[in-house]
């Protein structure tokens, strides 16, 4: 059995195909993680048109497929991929959480939920940035 999925992944079209499976399916189920811990609905925010928002949540999502690609480019199988991207999105996490102890003076979801562009691009920015520091070291 391992020796087909072997060949069958040696493919460089299905392998293309498996890890942007996962990739995928991992990106929504992180970001259904972001939207637990934030205190608005991320989706129906863009709906109404939260640039705020838009920005954030984009900004996860970058964050979130460089790590992947970090940790396809360094890894062998999907599986260690697939680790070494949690464990970033974890990271990831995690610098949300820094960044909104770090804010003592103001509520980040509170300002990104009252459409405050200036916290919402520096939520992005952050996410973005922290992916490529997770991303370096991603072996």
């Amino acid at each position: 059995m391992n020796e087909e999925v072997d060949i069958l992944i040696s493919n460089p079209y299905v392998e293309t195909l498996a890890f942007f499976s996962v990739a995928v399916l991992s990106l929504v189920v992180f970001l259904a993680v972001f939207e637990f811990v934030t205190k608005y609905n991320d989706w129906h925010e863009i709906k109404r048109g939260n640039v705020s928002v838009a920005m954030a949540v984009g900004g996860k999502i970058f964050g979130i497929c460089n790590i992947f690609r970090f940790a396809i480019q360094n890894n062998d199988t999907i599986y260690q991929s697939l680790l070494w991207s949690t464990f970033g999105f974890i990271l990831l996490l995690v610098a949300y959480f820094i960044f909104e102890f770090l804010t003592p003076v103001f509520k980040i979801d509170e300002e990104i939920q009252k459409d405050n562009k200036a916290v919402g691009l520096l939520a992005m920015m952050i996410s973005i940035s922290i992916s490529y520091v997770v991303g370096a070291s991603v072996s």
